[in-house]
């Protein structure tokens, strides 16, 4: 069966996890009088405090809970003392400051308050603007001075406390806007354990459960943008988790969510994962809004990514066109044009190019000239076209696309790399290597620009040190294919299978060099990351087997390469019969191998990389780009 098109992933993957910050900006200040926090899961749960009689402390003593430190009812007397006066001043200044809305009236107020209270006492009022502040994005460099600020006088005691956790939450909600994500995921770390503590302490879930789900959500976009998106996941599903507990079942903010991790899911490849969570999703909307609602519209359309992922097409066109009719009811022009460019590639992976072709030509025609919509369409024409091998034609397409898209490279980075990628992988099933390589030095060039896209910069490094490879330029691709490893082992760990798939190609460069000992170190690392993440008898696996044993017999080590060659048909013979011609192969091997051992000189072993798959493009937003997309086809 011929593989779907993936390109319409990347808008759907490169979603960004929402932060509630905003929401626990507007009125979440620790209130012992109140049930709960602010909305910070849903507005419609967690009851905001009409008051926030916490922000200031008495005789400049924090604790857990602030709000219990002050009394602000003011005796009333023909006389007051100065004490009294003071005290009623005090109010009026927090009356002015709990009354202002905009961040200007929240500054004007507060400078007004600074002589009056200490450092200690403001703590929880510079929470609250620095929360404000981070909410409206214009301003992150005084969001972070008054977080810190925050910080510093609420953290004074060492002791554990919510608003303490909120303002690690803010730091590291603002360190993320500012790309600075290790400081980010720090902050985030710290706010967790501080409320782990509070737990056992014994606080309970409806004190800590919204400021937990605001700082796990943080923490699953922080990884997200550092290409731990595995990570993320676990992250997302404790999210969902929390909302479970504290929303209704049929809650439209618990449907959202379960979209949400259906989207997370499909970043990674992990289209069966993902099924059932957009399917609760379109089940919640189906009930609460009914067939015809957006939401619905968005779910099916998710539903049909999935659906091509599982390779099961037809069911994915259904879902497409059930989305496409509610599109078209709401008019929402741009959505649509999108799924009319997703139906076209399913049917492209259907095999009904000349449908998909039609289509097309009809997307074309309701397109702006210079739209980057417009160029996805001349992207999934060139692939039809491709695929009926009218090459001069598909070129032609794919040359209109990058003639839109270099025009969109500064507005648009990520939406540009991702189709300067799929258009690469065109030219490469295509055989025109060498435009494939100047496109994903492009994507390269684009890359290196944005810090959160390091995962993404190694996926391409890594398809890109392949093509060179291919190609024979060996000594160009070591550099490519070593940068590939080492940032993406920092994004997913040493032991992510993808990682495997380089390291067999570095082993294969090596090789080509005459550099044999390189080559064996490397196809070891290939096989144990393999043997663990996909299992020794994989196909890929056993292929990494062989050329550790071709490697070994490259330094007429016999005596390790028969003992790994050993390995390779014994695995292929645990295949049974639908694996005769590997095992045919691998006993040949062997044979050879023994002859040499006894000092016969057979022709030399032939050496090659594992391939890499043909896949879509959009696979920049997986986790380790096309080399994760084919092994979880095969595994």
């Amino acid at each position: 069966m011929r593989k779907a098109s993936l390109s319409f992933f990347p808008h759907l993957t490169r979603h960004r996890i929402k932060s509630l910050t905003g929401i626990l900006s507007r009125d979440y200040i620790s209130d012992a009088s109140c049930t709960s926090p602010s909305s910070l899961v849903s507005p419609n749960h967690f009851k905001p405090c009409s008051k926030s009689r916490g922000l200031f402390y008495k005789n400049k003593q924090f604790q857990v809970n602030p709000s219990r430190n002050i009394d602000t009812t003011v005796e009333k007397s023909p006389q007051m003392s100065s004490r009294q006066k003071k005290a009623k001043e005090k109010t009026d200044l927090e009356e002015a400051f709990e009354s202002a809305k905009t961040p200007e009236e929240m500054l004007y107020a507060f400078k007004n308050m600074e002589s009056a209270y200490s450092e200690t006492e403001l703590g929880l009022a510079s929470l609250k603007i620095g929360l404000k502040l981070d909410q409206e994005g214009d301003d992150p460099e005084k969001a972070l001075s008054f977080a810190e600020r925050a910080l510093n006088a609420l953290d004074k005691d060492g002791r554990p406390s919510l608003p303490v956790a909120m303002a690690l939450q803010l730091l590291g909600s603002i360190y993320y806007g500012l790309k600075r994500f290790n400081d980010s995921l720090g902050y985030l770390s710290r706010a967790n354990r501080i409320l782990g503590k509070l737990k056992e302490e014994g606080f309970g879930f409806e004190d800590i459960g919204p400021v937990l789900h605001a700082v796990l959500l943080a923490t699953a976009n922080v990884k997200t943008a550092m290409g731990r998106r595995e990570e993320a996941l676990a992250d997302l599903m404790n999210c969902l988790k929390i909302k479970e507990t504290t929303l209704g079942q049929d809650s439209l903010e618990l449907g959202k969510s379960n979209r949400d991790l259906a989207e997370a899911y499909v970043s990674v490849l992990s289209f069966k994962e993902a099924l059932p969570f957009c399917m609760k999703a379109l089940e919640i909307h189906r009930k609460e809004l009914g067939q015809n609602s957006v939401e619905v519209a968005h779910d099916r359309r998710l539903l049909g990514v999935i659906y091509t992922g599982l390779e099961e097409h037809e069911k994915a066109l259904e879902q497409n066109k059930l989305s496409q009719k509610v599109l078209k009811n709401w008019g929402l022009s741009s959505d649509l044009l999108r799924a009319e460019i997703d139906a076209a590639n399913m049917q492209i992976a259907l095999g009904k190019y000349e449908e998909a072709i039609n289509s097309l030509r009809d997307v074309v025609q309701q397109t702006d000239k210079e739209s980057e919509i417009r160029a996805l369409v001349f992207i999934s024409m060139g692939k039809a076209l491709s695929s009926q091998e009218k090459s001069a034609d598909a070129k032609r397409c794919l040359e209109i696309a990058c003639g839109i898209l270099e025009k969109k490279e500064r507005v648009s980075p990520l939406d540009v790399a991702d189709a300067y990628s799929e258009i690469s992988m065109q030219y490469e099933s295509m055989n025109e290597f060498e435009i494939a390589v100047s496109l994903l030095k492009r994507t390269l060039a684009i890359l290196e620009k944005l810090p959160q896209e390091q995962h993404t910069e190694g996926s391409v490094s890594a398809r890109l040190g392949w093509l060179l490879l291919l190609t024979g330029k060996v000594q160009q691709a070591i550099p490519y294919l070593e940068s590939a490893a080492e940032r993406l082992k920092e994004s997913f760990g040493s032991k992510h299978f993808g990682i495997g798939y380089i390291y067999n190609n570095l082993g294969a460069a090596y090789l080509e060099l005459d550099r044999p000992q390189s080559a064996a170190q490397m196809f070891a690392v290939a096989k144990d990351i393999m043997d663990v993440s996909l299992g020794p008898h994989h196909a890929d696996s056993i292929g990494a087997c062989q050329n550790l044993a071709k490697a070994y017999d490259a330094m007429k080590s016999y005596t390790l390469a028969i003992g790994f060659q050993k390995q390779v048909v014994d695995a292929w013979e645990s295949h049974g019969p639908s694996a005769r011609d590997e095992l045919q192969e691998a006993r040949r091997m062997l044979q050879l191998l023994n002859k040499k051992a006894l000092g016969e000189d057979p022709n030399e072993l032939p050496r090659k990389a594992l391939p890499m798959p043909q896949t879509s493009a959009s696979t920049r937003r997986d986790t380790i780009g096309p080399q994760i997309n084919h092994s979880c086809r095969r595994r």
